[in-house]
């Protein structure tokens, strides 16, 4: 019998392409740094080296290679797991990709186990795989920081259930609710921002290892085996659908841009709250910077760099809309240009999170300057209204009066509270002393005490709701 020439540590030998058969000359040097994605790819590395070690565990199973190609594939992905992780990996630009990059190395480590490895397998489904797997452990990451940082505002919101500032409409005043409450409207939000992160990962979680380039295979594969060893929940039902879609990454991008919406909402508040025409709290001088003019000066950057990073990851979920919407089925090169867009998304939300996570529990609420500008703007007006409605006047009448009764606070250039009680009667007899714990700020957040309301008895059983959500989390995770 023959023996076959063992080429691989050839020098010329390396630098040819996998798929370089075809082809009578070199791919130009330019056109190389074009095309070539290992550059950022590589990061999908310990993704790829499960789904190849899933497909050869399969291949295995199917008496496709032997078990000792498996255990010599296993063997080399293990010294090249430990190759990356400690950074003495050499990654090689004529490789292309993360792909290339590892299975020549295996194949120099191992011979021709390694070269069997791609047996019923295509870049294609291979890097569909890559991509499932990592953006899967990179959600379940934003979505322990999405709960993190709801923990740290019910923990504020804990703290300051009864703290009165003015809530706004149009940025005008508009009537008083509790900073406890206004923390809880974003704790609401991140859930859903965590609702969809998790519902998007169940469609993130189907396998396309099998689809190979575009049609399936002749082998005989068990798709199944190698997507319960990956812990996908389904696999893709449609070799092309499995190939040439990305709508699971646009959907993340989606979900991305609506989480970096309210992160970007929030920060507004702050900066705007930190301003000395508010001064309604104070940031921890690590989330601030100074001027290289005003000494005097404490910048919100953090809040302001945020709310400029949502732009940035928009941009991400439009380039990923804009990548896919004339792509024929079914792989195209094109798709090489998802994963930075997806990337960015990953990396923009995980630091954003990170960041207002330690952020959010060091903000410390000004009570005196939110309590007095809540006062400003008649901001118990409508409760003005709601007293004489309890007391037989028709609302658009009691909304009529109290136009006349805050203009005549406005003449006086005081509030509503401060005005003597016989000009309230001469607007409505109606009107007797108790109107004056109607007009107080604390007798407004109080009376609005049923669920959902800013009432500070209603902000303690929401947060003693969300600590039970937080315990019962932390016993899952445990």
């Amino acid at each position: 019998m023959t023996q076959e020439h063992d080429n691989s540590n050839d020098p010329l030998h390396a630098k040819k392409k996998a798929w370089s058969g075809r082809f009578s000359e070199p791919v130009d040097a330019f056109v190389l740094r074009y095309t070539a994605s290992v550059d950022f790819d590589k990061r999908m590395a310990m993704a790829d080296i499960d789904g190849s070690l899933a497909h050869a565990a399969m291949l295995a199973k199917v008496g496709v290679i032997t078990e000792q190609d498996l255990a010599d594939i296993r063997r080399g992905m293990a010294q090249i797991r430990e190759e990356i992780t400690s950074g003495a990996f050499e990654w090689q630009l004529e490789l292309e990709d993360v792909h290339l990059n590892i299975e020549a190395r295996l194949t120099a480590l191992i011979g021709d186990a390694g070269k069997r490895l791609h047996t019923g397998r295509s870049r294609n489904d291979q890097v569909a795989t890559d991509i499932r797997l990592y953006l899967r452990s990179e959600i379940d990451v934003i979505v322990a920081r999405l709960e993190h940082l709801q923990e740290v505002m019910v923990h504020q919101a804990k703290q300051h259930a009864g703290l009165i500032m003015p809530g706004f409409t149009h940025m005008q005043v508009a009537q008083p609710v509790t900073f406890g409450h206004h923390m809880l409207a974003y704790v609401e939000m991140f859930e859903r921002d965590r609702e969809r992160m998790l519902d998007l990962r169940r469609r993130v979680n189907r396998s396309p290892l099998g689809a190979a380039a575009l049609a399936g295979t002749t082998y005989p594969i068990d798709r199944e085996y190698s997507a319960s060893l990956l812990g996908f929940e389904a696999v893709a039902q449609n070799s092309l659908d499995a190939v040439s879609d990305r709508d699971f990454a646009i959907e993340f991008c989606s979900a991305a841009a609506v989480l970096m919406m309210h992160i970007s909402r929030l920060s507004e508040e702050l900066v705007i709250w930190m301003s000395q025409r508010f001064a309604f709290i104070k940031l921890p001088d690590r989330f601030t910077t100074g001027s290289s003019i005003m000494p005097q000066k404490k910048n919100p950057d953090v809040p302001e760099t945020a709310r400029g990073k949502a732009g940035r990851v928009y941009g991400d979920l439009i380039a990923m809309l804009t990548l896919m919407k004339g792509t024929p089925l079914a792989y195209n090169k094109d798709f090489q240009e998802d994963k930075e867009p997806v990337f960015d998304a990953i990396d923009t939300v995980k630091d954003t999170l990170r960041a207002f996570c330690d952020m959010m529990a060091g903000v410390e609420p000004q009570a005196d300057a939110m309590h007095h500008a809540a006062q400003a703007g008649y901001p118990t007006a409508t409760d003005l209204a709601d007293y004489l409605v309890r007391h037989g006047t028709p609302f658009r009448t009691a909304h009529d009066i109290v136009g006349q009764t805050v203009r005549a606070a406005s003449e006086r250039g005081c509030g509503l509270e401060d005005l003597p009680l016989d000009v309230l009667k001469s607007f409505s007899p109606a009107i007797e002393e108790d109107v004056y714990e109607v007009l107080k700020l604390e007798g407004s957040v109080n009376a609005r005490n049923h669920l959902g309301g800013t009432a500070p008895a209603q902000v303690a059983k929401q947060v003693e709701r969300w600590e039970a959500i937080i315990s019962e989390r932390a016993a899952k995770a445990a």
